[in-house]
């Protein structure tokens, strides 16, 4: 449906304005955050994921959180003091709270995540699939496909 290309987009118009903007797909992010409580890095690479204006956190909430994820993501929106995330995610916002082990923890964070959030929900396909080798055309989405087709036909 093209999540990451919008979040990506919204990203490169925050940077062209003036702002710091990080991606980072969701699961390595909290690994190497996890990965910083052993070697005594946790609290600056929280920093560094606290600090940009802008945070793209692509494909949030594909699996379980780890308690010690829940934690992270909970003291990341508290560095982060209110600032905005863009959050892309393959399940609603709803499917989210079982996801999160600490369940006082998952609504403290995500009452303040989903209430404070604009919700962009895009229903269909995925993009991906427009792009699979041998379809009849490799670069248009699927509706503009079918459009092609028809004016063939017609003409």
């Amino acid at each position: 449906t093209g999540k990451t290309h919008i979040a990506q987009s919204l990203g490169q118009l925050a940077i062209r304005r003036g702002f710091e903007v990080k991606f980072e797909h969701t699961n390595p992010a909290l690994r190497h955050l996890h990965a910083g409580r052993a070697t005594n890095l946790w609290d600056r690479r929280l920093n560094d994921l606290a600090k940009p204006a802008v945070l793209i956190f692509d494909a949030f909430a594909v699996r379980e959180f780890t308690p010690t994820e829940t934690e992270d993501l909970y003291e990341l929106m508290i560095a982060r003091k209110g600032k905005p995330m863009i959050i892309t995610s393959a399940r609603a916002p709803k499917e989210w709270y079982k996801l999160f082990p600490n369940k006082v923890i998952a609504e403290s964070f995500l009452d303040s995540l989903v209430n404070t959030s604009h919700h962009i929900l895009m229903d269909g396909i995925s993009y991906r699939t427009n792009k699979r080798p041998g379809r009849a055309s490799a670069t248009a989405p699927a509706e503009t496909s079918q459009a092609v087709k028809r004016a063939r036909r017609a003409a």
